[in-house]
């Protein structure tokens, strides 16, 4: 089987990528990132997707965001809520400073040494909050940057940066997950859950998150603690 990296958040989006990178008959190798968030809730939804997805490994990285602050995420900063995230087009202070490259950047110096030329991130440039390292010209020069950074791409060995989910829609991402018999009660998607863990209902992520399942015509399994969304 050949092998890939899955960065895996525990949320939908990586949940879905999950599945179709099973789907396509990869062995799977899943990293995720205690970070420095606000809460942990996200990596117990991770460890809960590789199991799902019966992954080879799953290694939970810990590196410290914190350290520089200015997210919502990583810092004693209000998480926006009730925003407009249809019609927005301000990056919200959840943005976190350059953390799909540094996240892209773990998976890639996994990736060599497993010989594994594959690397698949959820990102989604349709209903999603706006962050610049989602866009799929982020994407294609970070993997052109890949092939010239590393000694397995000059080997011959070119390294691939997969984007399954960039052009979809939340609901059409549900559908694909549906299908594949996903079972999103396992992952988290919340900025600011309860000390529960129960989503809050209002952040962007549960209103797009809401919505999706909404457009989808699918059971949402997340609990709530509000359910108003725009």
């Amino acid at each position: 089987m050949k092998k890939a990296i899955l960065l895996l958040s525990g949320g939908l989006d990586s949940a879905t990528c999950g599945v179709i990178v099973r789907d396509m008959g990869f062995e799977i190798y899943a990293m995720s990132f205690a970070y420095g968030q606000r809460h942990i809730f996200e990596l117990t939804a991770a460890k809960k997707v590789a199991h799902f997805l019966t992954v080879k490994e799953h290694h939970i990285v810990s590196i410290d965001l914190r350290a520089f602050g200015s997210s919502a995420l990583t810092s004693d900063i209000a998480v926006p809520k009730e925003r407009d995230v249809v019609h927005s087009s301000d990056i919200p202070v959840t943005y976190v400073p350059a953390r799909n490259t540094i996240f892209l950047s773990y998976a890639l110096a996994w990736a060599e040494v497993l010989n594994c030329s594959d690397i698949f991130i959820g990102v989604n440039d349709v209903d999603y909050s706006g962050y610049p390292d989602c866009r799929p010209e982020y994407v294609a020069a970070y993997e052109k940057m890949a092939n010239l950074a590393t000694v397995a791409a000059l080997q011959g060995h070119i390294m691939k940066i997969h984007t399954p989910l960039a052009s979809l829609s939340k609901a059409q991402i549900i559908n694909i997950g549906l299908k594949a018999g996903m079972d999103y009660s396992i992952t988290h998607s919340c900025y600011d859950p309860a000390e529960n863990g129960t989503a809050c209902g209002l952040c962007d992520s549960c209103q797009i998150r809401k919505k999706g399942f909404e457009e989808a015509q699918a059971a949402d399994p997340t609990k709530y603690s509000f359910s108003s969304f725009r």
